[in-house]
């Protein structure tokens, strides 16, 4: 990446984003692996994983609100380099940098 930004943001569909950047570049982002991907410390945390009493991992259960079908509620920028993004289940404290949604694959 040399720098390059968003320059269009728009829905594709109910679940999806499309992002074209200005190299023409296009990404395209399903909420569900945007949530999934979330930097910020709470979800870093969850992503760790934790041990049960037997030394395996525990199966987590997924609250309902988690359940149904996942959508970007609204995204706002932050200074030239990153957007916040909130999720139709209430996440709303990850701060995407420019460089994670260039990601093409998750």
């Amino acid at each position: 990446m040399a720098g390059e930004v968003p320059v269009e943001i728009s829905r594709d569909g109910e679940t999806r984003i499309r992002i074209r950047w200005s190299d023409g570049m296009e990404s395209l982002w399903e909420a569900r692996d945007l949530r999934k991907a979330c930097p910020c410390a709470t979800c870093r945390e969850k992503k760790g994983g934790k041990e049960d009493r037997k030394g395996g991992l525990g199966l987590e259960v997924i609250p309902m609100k988690e359940a149904v079908q996942m959508q970007v509620a609204g995204m706002r920028p932050i200074g030239n380099y990153a957007y916040a993004i909130e999720f139709s289940d209430g996440h709303s404290s990850g701060i995407f940098g420019f460089d994670l949604l260039r990601i093409t694959e998750v």
